[in-house]
Order: C-alpha cells, then structure tokens, then sequence
C-alpha cells in the first residue's frame, strides 16, 4: 500500500492546520495561573491576617517565626535582612512552590500557556530548535524528585493543622472539640493536595515504578495500584489542589478581617 506524509504544521508561530479553537486550553491554563501567581504573590508578601482561631493559612505553614500563637521559634528574627520586609510565608513557600513549579504535568501546561513551546498540538512556535531538558535552566527541572520529600512532609504539616483546626477556645479559656465551616475548608485543602502529591509521578516510581514486575509483591502492588488510581486524575487534582489551597488562604484571611463569619456546626 503506498503511503504519503501529511505536514502538520505550517512554519511560523502559530500557523496551523488545526480549525478547532486550539487556543483556548493554554489561554485559559494562563489566565489560571495568573491569577494564582498574583494572588499567592500578594499574600505572601501582606505577613498579616494569616490566622483566624485554630485556623493557619497554608500559604504560612508551617510558621517558623512569626507573631501569631502558631509561631515555632517567636516572632521575626533578628539576622533577617532590614531592608526586606518580613513575612513567614517568604520562608516556607519556596518549596511546596517548587514541587508545583516543577511538576511533570504541570511543565506541559505551562510550556503552551507562557513558552508556547508549543503553544498547542500541530502548531506553529516562535522558535526553530529544540534544547530539551538537559541544558540551563531547563535541568533544573529535574529537582522535581527532591522536592517531592518536601512536598510529603508539607501534606503532614497541613493535616497537623487540619487536626489543631477542630479544637477551640471558649470564653473561658478553655479548649473544645468542634467543627467551623474553616475546619472543612482547611481539612478539604490537605485531601486535594494529598491526592495531587500521592498521586505525583516520581512518587508513582519510587513505590513502584522503577520495578520491572511486582508479581509476588502484593503489599507494593496495591500502593503502586493506589497511587497509579491517583496519578490517572494528576491533572484534575492539579488544578483543584491548586484553587483550593488559594481559597484556604482567602478564607482564613476574611475570616481574620471580619469581613466573613466563621459558621460553627457544632
């Protein structure tokens, strides 16, 4: 049977055969992380407004110094530079922010959505070669498997404090078991980040991955079958991971405004 090739892609930046809205998936990645960079950025730097009760922003844990009773070590220390303003979550966030920043999924969306390398399937770069991942800075990349470790640590920090969310102080100063509408939201936020970080693909390989067979294994097989159940909906639990630890940080911060009531279930 004879055969012909069929060029995909006409030269030039964006030039395409496609007729369907290829641009829309990155428009949308891009005005998503966008908003969150913006946002994330802003609350990072505001060092205020982090606590509500029982209630830690995660953008702030764990908090390392800082002046609010979830404070490790006491308030801003002294060795830090005068002529930078102080935030806890200046000193923490390089690292869940990495393991997302260097995320397999994640680098294909935002490849499209910010390099447009490419900016879709079949279409047209702005650039004539390929240097991959091997060569600066595109290697360091590949930290994404030690950022991991620190990612798992952060997952039981914020379940600490989804645990510390659900005990609170009466008028009498003394503590109670109860649940707020915040300590949903705060509890939520450690399910989607746990399922988008167990569901992570160097973790996917390091229960089992880097087996070539894991027959007689059944203990490893069912985690690497959970974990792989997981890493099926990597990007879903993404992007709601993603939004969620945003609206977290949002809530808690209305709620130390006063600007939202914390509702009491019981």
């Amino acid at each position: 049977m004879g055969s012909f090739d069929v060029p995909l892609t006409k030269a030039g930046f964006g030039n395409t055969s496609r007729r369907d809205a290829w641009w829309l998936q990155p428009l949308v990645v891009f005005l998503g992380f966008s908003a969150f960079i913006v946002y994330s950025t802003w609350a990072a730097f505001q060092g205020d407004h982090y606590t509500s009760g029982p209630y830690l922003s995660p953008f702030y844990s764990p908090e390392i110094f800082g002046g609010s009773p979830h404070s490790w070590f006491g308030p801003q220390p002294s060795w830090w530079p005068a002529i930078l303003p102080f935030s806890p979550a200046l000193l923490i966030l390089w690292a869940p922010g990495g393991f997302r920043f260097t995320c397999y999924y994640y680098r294909g969306a935002y490849y499209k959505a910010f390099w447009a390398d490419p900016p879709s399937c079949s279409v047209g770069e702005p650039r004539n070669a390929y240097r991959g991942e091997k060569t600066f800075p595109l290697i360091f990349q590949n930290v994404h498997r030690y950022f991991l470790y620190l990612a798992l640590a952060f997952i039981l920090l914020l379940a600490h404090d989804a645990w510390k969310a659900m005990w609170f102080t009466d008028a009498s100063g003394a503590t109670q078991f109860g649940m707020g509408v915040g300590t949903i939201v705060l509890t939520l936020n450690v399910v989607f980040l746990g399922s988008y970080t167990l569901g992570c693909h160097s973790f996917r390989h390091l229960i089992g991955g880097a087996r070539d067979s894991l027959a007689g294994r059944s203990v490893q097989r069912t985690a690497y079958d959970c974990v792989s159940s997981l890493n099926c909906r990597h990007m879903k639990f993404a992007w709601m991971s993603l939004f969620w630890v945003g609206f977290t940080d949002l809530y808690v911060r209305m709620c130390s405004m006063g600007i939202w009531t914390d509702w009491r279930l019981f």
